[in-house]
């Protein structure tokens, strides 16, 4: 790391912002604590962060980074497990701004990119083409381009398609020196890179016989100044193959230009199931012979965890059946024609036949579905170790070892009877067919004994990946890993390493103390516990906060609320401004520095302003909560932090106003004609929108709630009134005060519709439920209202009928906070769930032409992922045909769409994902939220209904 003083620092900032400099310049103290983290155990704050928005910015960086002796450290997604991109200096952030797809040159099958470009995006946009970029990493998501390059990056199926750098035809980059240059497979087109390559080729060929020794023959080989693959036949130097996996310690990034590939058009995943993970990877060296396109296994740990997790309503119609086995492979052919897939399938069940290993248990399946569920569940292993409520979570250090495929079975055995030694517990997945086993040993690095155990640990690991003829990182880059470097090399192949090193950057200025230094400077590697530990800091923040904020600091970094697509609903707010302090994990980052500045009775005013800055934008949809893989809860500890913020800072009028709003929508609705007038008039808008920043404010319904459900043929009574007889077939809805106060004529649908199914429907009076008191932080208000409303659904509960609520965030609200400490378990059913646990009992209509799509609420679908399913099953039965479509938050989300100050945001989100779904011709939108359809109504071209809507116009159609 250099020492760099703040006038060196100063002046380059300057220098950028006089010189034409279009990106970003970030100083504030919340994006250098959002940028001192990746997905790693390491905290290393930068200095500043720059977000170039083209190449000119990047050359404009590095001449002047050059000038005022400043160091550079590239970044991309923020994705690395080994603190990669964590560095002193100033971070350059190619994620935000650099995200353009360049072109695409079909009949020469390449595409050129913007390092910033995501691979999820790029995919998505290679797709209609008939094509994708093969390297398939676990982060697809969030992961850039550029970053993948740096790393050198492989992932499922790299037995077929291999890594990063042999899909890159080539890369312009920025030297330290400013200077711009391209390189190729076959060399460069700067003289003076030319010469050197030249020369280094020279070099590497008269220690071919060391390469060959200390370089080990794997499909995850040593990459990064790869002396191995750099030489060519014909003299000249790869340059791509050298470069590769460097981490930005030779040179920037800026564009890159792609070979893409074919995209199978069949396929099909079988899963088979063992006594345990070691017999399981001592079957893949025989199922490698089927030649399937990928060998993916996992333990039972990660499996039992999925099993406790929202998406195993995904999984356990395909893994129910195996889930009590002790290891798994997921066995994948792919092909142009079902008959490809047939042909793998019978390579493997001849292979099966021979009994090398005994199988419990093999499941097939060719439903897309199924097999997206499948390697999601693969993808998330990470997180869920992460998620795991204690003390200790999984790791990554040793994360991603790789030894030949022939003795992965005994190295995984020695791994564990190694990590047993320690006393620790583990999760185990990985890519089986190239030998490499992700594993993360499950630590509190809040405890000093734990944090000794990284050293201990990891030169154990590192010697026993020698001893099998493999590597400690196969896949994940080495970070400050690269201490090892010189110990599997040999100090002669070291040597070429850091003249290389030399001739890029004689200054150590490119990732300082990363991989290896220049050749006659001092500057020494970083060492894998020298660097700052994030545990370290999180054990200064005392037992309450810890307990408050223990999602937060549970946050492992990997960075999946970062996700790219606009459909996918985590996280909204980050989508929009691309800003990485307004995303769960920059939250989670304040979260934690707050509680600790809190916690040792330092200032916290920075900080705190900082994180009310980036919660102001939160839209509490809960996303997070649902999707984060590691479970991070930003809304509930929003409501902690405002709860505790608001006791020293004066509340504006707008929260004095909802704090009372729920109660007096619930009065007020018994004067609907008169309080619509006032709100709606120009002076009602007036007050609403200048004293207390509310625009929009939904209308009353004109008929209320009771008189709806009466109409229809239900009952209205009291919650815990006692009824003698409730009736053939009693279902209770629970009406709430969005439904039952805004949108009475959809009480009045779904109480027909359960009246003519046959069912004896009941239902109370709207009751308020508090949710705009937790979100705004009024803790002890909430817990009255929940504790009131409690008893009504208890007292109901009691009775012995199943109760269901027509407004998905109130029904997540039920099930979720309000079970916490009630006397009386109960559920809050959705419309859905007890349509579908009742199917059978409902009429199966003739089937109809109509084609209806499906916009599910963000909360329902993170909290929930079945509700889709159930939807469309029930829909069926009713003869309809119902399409889901994937949308992200529709930019409402309760209150934050109606204040004044977040139109623009709330429209932008609308765009980003609901125009386009809503306005397609041929099919009818139907939304379940109550915000969605209040959305459409003002930002679409007309209002949307709900569900239930479709279903009872089709029963009525039917029975007349």
């Amino acid at each position: 790391m250099l020492d760099q003083t703040p006038t060196s620092l100063a002046g380059f900032q300057k220098s950028l912002s006089e010189s034409g400099f279009q990106g970003d310049i970030e100083i504030d103290t919340a994006a250098r604590l959002v940028a001192a983290t990746d997905n790693s155990i390491y905290h290393l704050v930068p200095d500043a962060i720059l977000l170039p928005k083209n190449s000119s910015d990047v050359q404009l960086a590095a001449n002047f980074a050059a000038q005022h002796g400043v160091a550079l450290t590239a970044r991309g997604g923020g994705t690395g497990t080994n603190g990669q991109s964590l560095n002193t200096g100033v971070v350059l952030d190619t994620s935000r701004h650099m995200t353009e797809i360049l072109s695409l040159d079909l009949d020469a099958g390449t595409v050129t990119v913007q390092p910033g470009v995501v691979l999820d995006q790029l995919n998505t946009f290679l797709r209609p083409h008939g094509a994708f970029f093969a390297p398939t990493v676990s982060t697809s998501s969030r992961a850039t381009v550029g970053g993948m390059f740096a790393t050198d990056a492989s992932g499922k199926g790299s037995r077929i398609y291999g890594r990063t750098s042999d899909h890159v035809l080539a890369a312009d980059l920025v030297l330290a020196n400013g200077r711009s240059v391209l390189i190729t497979t076959h060399g460069s087109n700067d003289e003076d890179l030319h010469q050197m390559g030249t020369d280094l080729h020279r070099e590497l060929t008269e220690n071919a016989s060391e390469i060959a020794r200390h370089y080990p023959k794997l499909n995850r080989g040593l990459t990064g100044y790869n002396l191995d693959q750099a030489r060519t036949e014909t003299g000249d130097l790869n340059f791509i193959k050298l470069l590769a996996g460097s981490e930005g310690t030779l040179a920037l990034t800026t564009q890159l230009t792609l070979r893409v590939t074919r995209l199978p058009k069949q396929r099909a995943l079988t899963v088979l199931a063992y006594d345990d993970c070691v017999s399981a990877l001592r079957h893949v060296p025989h199922l490698v012979e089927a030649n399937p396109a990928a060998i993916e296994f996992l333990d039972d740990k990660i499996l039992s965890l999925a099993a406790a997790s929202p998406m195993w309503s995904e999984l356990e119609g395909v893994l129910g059946s195996v889930s009590n086995a002790g290891g798994f492979l997921f066995v994948e052919f792919t092909g142009e024609t079902q008959a490809d897939i047939l042909e793998g399938q019978q390579r493997l069940n001849q292979i099966l036949a021979r009994n090398h290993v005994p199988v419990i248990a093999q499941v097939a399946t060719a439903e897309a579905s199924e097999i997206s569920a499948l390697w999601e569940l693969r993808k998330r292993s990470v997180g869920l170790l992460a998620a795991v409520e204690t003390q200790r979570i999984g790791l990554p250090f040793v994360e991603d070892a790789a030894v030949p495929p022939e003795n992965l079975a005994q190295f995984v055995s020695e791994f564990s009877t190694l990590l047993d030694g320690f006393g620790l517990s583990y999760g185990m997945f990985g890519h089986a067919d190239v030998g490499c086993v992700h594993v993360r040993p499950m630590l509190n690095m809040r405890v000093a004994e734990d944090r000794d155990l990284i050293r201990q640990v990891s030169d154990a690991v590192s010697d026993l990946c020698q001893r099998h003829g493999g590597l400690i990182w196969g896949e994940h880059g080495k970070g400050v890993r690269g201490e090892y470097v010189e110990r599997y090399v040999g100090p002669e192949l070291y040597g070429i390493m850091r003249r290389l090193k030399a001739w890029f950057d004689p200054d150590n200025r490119m990732n300082p103390g990363k991989l290896v230094t220049a050749q006659g400077s001092d500057l020494s590697v970083m060492k894998i516990d020298t660097v700052p530990f994030r545990g370290t800091l999180d054990a200064e923040i005392d037992p309450v906060a810890s307990a408050t904020f223990e999602r937060a600091i549970a946050c492992n970094g990997n960075g999946a609320c970062h996700n790219w697509a606009p459909d996918d609903p985590m996280c909204p707010s980050f989508k929009v401004t691309r800003d990485k302090t307004q995303a769960p994990k920059g939250r989670a980052t304040l979260f934690r520095e707050w509680a600790r500045l809190s916690s040792t009775g330092q200032d916290v005013r920075e900080v705190e302003d900082a994180l009310k800055r980036s919660l102001d934008t939160c839209l509490s949809c809960k996303s997070c909560s649902g999707q984060c893989p590691v479970r991070v809860d930003i809304p509930t500890m929003k409501s902690a932090f405002l709860n505790s913020y608001f006791k020293t800072h004066a509340r504006p009028l707008r929260d004095h106003l909802l704090r009372r709003m729920e109660h007096l929508s619930l009065r007020a609705r018994r004067l609907p004609r008169l309080m619509n007038l006032a709100q709606t008039n120009l002076l009602g808008r007036s007050v609403l929108s200048r004293m207390f920043g509310l625009i929009d404010v939904p209308v009353f319904s004109t008929t209320t709630a009771e008189q709806a459900v009466l109409r229809a043929g239900g009952t209205v009574i009291t919650p815990g009134l006692e009824v003698q007889n409730w009736g053939a077939r009693p279902v209770f809805l629970v009406l709430d005060s969005f439904t039952g106060v805004f949108e009475t004529q959809i009480v009045g649908a779904v109480t027909q519709l359960l009246v003519q199914l046959g069912f004896n429907v009941w239902a109370n009076a709207p009751l308020s439920n508090g949710k705009a008191l937790q979100v705004r932080g009024f803790e002890q208000d909430f817990e009255r209202q929940r504790q009131q409303t409690s008893q009504l659904l208890e007292a109901v509960a009691r009775q012995g009928l199943a109760m269901v609520s027509l407004e998905p965030a109130v029904t997540d609200l039920f099930n979720k906070e309000y079970q916490r400490g009630a006397p009386t378990e109960y559920q809050v059913h959705s419309l859905d769930r007890f349509l579908f646990d009742r199917l059978s009992d409902l009429p199966e209509l003739p089937v109809s032409d109509q084609r209806f799509a499906l916009l599910s609420h963000c909360t329902e679908k993170t909290a929930d992922p079945a509700s889709v399913r159930r939807w469309v099953k029930v829909f069926a039965r009713f003869g309809l045909t119902l399409e889901p479509v994937s949308t992200g938050c529709c930019g409402m989300a309760g209150l934050f769409g109606h204040e004044v100050e977040h139109q623009e945001m709330s429209r932008d989100l609308f765009d980003l994902s609901w125009r386009d779904a809503v306005a397609t011709k041929g099919r009818t939108p139907l939304a379940t939220g109550f915000s969605c359809r209040s959305q459409v109504k003002r930002f679409g071209d007309g209002p949307i209904s709900h569900p239930v809507s479709a279903l009872l116009a089709h029963l009525n159609t039917k029975n007349s």
